[in-house]
Formats: structure tokens, sequence, C-alpha cells
């Protein structure tokens, strides 16, 4: 079962579909630009949700959960493996 994060995240990623179809029709790179960023931050919100429903579930099916994940959803898990080791790096260089 999927929590509000994770349908957050289907939401996102439905509406950026939606923005970024009306930004190559019309030709507007911004509204392309959006509709893409909100898909990733939808994709990072699946991630969570679907971490959240794991830890839920106990420990046994996280690593299956995380590597079918990974597996439907490449890019959401690049973006969000890059965000951790950008907040990672950052944290210790000691900025926030």
């Amino acid at each position: 079962m999927m929590n509000s994060t994770g349908f957050k995240g289907d939401a996102q990623n439905v509406g950026g579909s939606l923005k970024q179809a009306a930004g190559d029709a019309l030709g507007d790179r911004s509204l392309q630009r959006d509709g893409i960023a909100d898909q990733m931050t939808g994709g990072v919100n699946k991630v969570i949700g679907a971490a959240q429903d794991a830890i839920a579930a106990g420990p046994g099916p996280i690593l299956d959960q995380a590597r079918s994940f990974a597996r439907e959803k490449p890019w959401a898990t690049a973006a969000l493996v890059g965000t951790l080791g950008l907040a990672l790096y950052n944290t210790l260089r000691g900025r926030k």
C-alpha cells in the first residue's frame, strides 16, 4: 500500500508530464523545464514514500523494494543518490 508521500509523488509526476507536454506543444522552454523539475521532485517523493513503506514493513523486504524501485525508476534513483551524495558532501565540508 502506498502512503501519502508516494501518492504526492505520483501526482507531481503526472502534473510534470502535463507541463512538459504543454511546453513542448507551445515551444515554451520554461514550462518544459518546470515540468521536468516537477517530475524529478515526484520521483524523489516516490522514493521517500517507498522508503517509508519499506521501513514500516520491517527490515526483510527493504533491499528487495530498493532494488525493484531502482530497476523501475533509474532516473529517480539517480536523482536521489545524487542529492544524498551532495548533501553528505556539503555536510562533511561543514556547509548547510
